[in-house]
């Protein structure tokens, strides 16, 4: 385990992301390439590291305990004051025994949750053993507060579901907590190591251990280095023995995707807008439609949100996509898994794009892709 300062030579981070909830933290990817990090900011010992960061997480899980906690607290005060405050049929609302009945849920649910995450934080200040507790503390507690929240802005009615009212953040807010310091899965994970007696560990023979796969299915993986020029003519060459004829009439980058053969993706990597002409040359001379990463449609608005690939976007199922400046995270491959032939271009050597393309070109793509033109043109 190393610190690694931000202003690191090759380390770099993504656009935030614009999140459900908890908007005030800031959430990116972060890329590393070819990051030096001096001797000294080794944190304890070399060869141990993950063991320290399950031992920070226990840690951490009463604080996010305590975090859906205080996130329920507000939202079952917030809807008490409003149905002790909003009268129907001559009552407040919250004297109805229904309503009665969830705010007395809510509050023995509180301090059950309360309870829970003060026992886990006396161990760790008693320096107990508090793994199983905290890990208890954290699923009950954010389950506790993603029904609470519900129930609350339930109790508000349709004005609860007006952004800017309290509830609503509540409820919005309330729903990372089951899932960051490990999931609530995890959690029931934890809790049962503890409980139940462990099995004796097999002995796993060398033979039996498979390699990882690309998580989009058997590739090539045969990645181009070197001089751009060299490079996109090996790529163009490979592509031809592919069968690929490259169609060069008149097409629609915005045509539709679902039905399109060909796509090229631009990512996050070829920066200002102004590069995205470049993109859209290449695809104009491959006959591909012009699609993007999530982050280059809805943080950079290159293309529209609705031409964006991806788990939560399209899914491409041509016979060519190419991607360039893309580093392939697990949303975006989600949304390639079936398409015939992965090009990336990427200048990190080290981007997850490559672990999962049928060809690609390490290099800038200011260089790569006009050479690519080229070569395409001439073929």
């Amino acid at each position: 385990m190393f610190i690694v300062d931000k202003d690191f030579e090759g380390f770099t981070f993504s656009e935030p992301y614009d999140k459900l909830g908890i908007r005030s933290s800031v959430t990116a990817e972060l890329h590393f390439n070819n990051v030096k990090v001096p001797k000294e900011n080794l944190l304890g010992e070399e060869g141990k590291g993950f063991k320290y960061a399950m031992m920070i997480l226990d840690g951490g899980r009463i604080g996010i305990a305590s975090q859906a906690l205080g996130i329920a607290q507000g939202a079952y005060e917030s809807a008490k004051d409003y149905g002790l405050n909003r009268e129907q049929f001559g009552q407040a609302i919250a004297r109805m025994q229904h309503n009665a009945f969830i705010l007395a849920d809510m509050a023995t649910e509180l301090k059950a949750a309360r309870l829970l995450i003060y026992d886990a934080a006396r161990k760790k200040d008693k320096h107990e053993p508090y793994g199983k507790d905290a890990a208890m503390a954290k699923l009950f507690a954010s389950d506790m507060a993603e029904k609470l929240t519900s129930k609350a802005l339930q109790l508000y009615g349709g004005s609860g579901f007006i952004k800017g009212v309290d509830v609503e953040r509540y409820y919005r807010d309330s729903k990372i907590t089951q899932i960051y310091e490990g999931t609530n899965e995890i959690m029931r994970l934890v809790i049962s190591s503890y409980i139940l007696p462990r099995e004796e560990k097999k002995e796993v023979k060398k033979e039996t251990v498979k390699k990882n796969k690309s998580q989009v299915g058997e590739r090539k993986l045969q990645i181009f280095k070197g001089d751009e020029k060299e490079a996109a003519k090996k790529l163009v060459e490979a592509l031809k023995a592919q069968g690929f004829i490259f169609d060069k009439k008149d097409i629609d980058l915005e045509g539709d995707i679902d039905t399109a053969q060909s796509a090229v993706g631009a990512g996050m990597g070829i920066g200002e807008e102004q590069n995205l002409e470049l993109i859209k040359e290449l695809a104009k001379e491959t006959g591909s439609v012009l699609v993007s990463s999530r982050p280059a449609a809805q943080v950079r608005g290159y293309v529209p949100s609705d031409r964006f690939i991806g788990l939560s976007g399209k899914k491409f199922k041509g016979k060519l996509y190419i991607a360039v400046g893309i580093s392939g995270a697990m949303q975006h491959l989600r949304g390639i898994t079936d398409v015939g032939t992965i090009v990336a271009i990427n200048n990190d050597e080290s981007a997850n794009i490559f672990n999962n393309c049928d060809f690609g070109i390490v290099g800038d793509f200011h260089k790569v892709v006009p050479a690519l033109i080229e070569e395409i043109k001439n073929a």
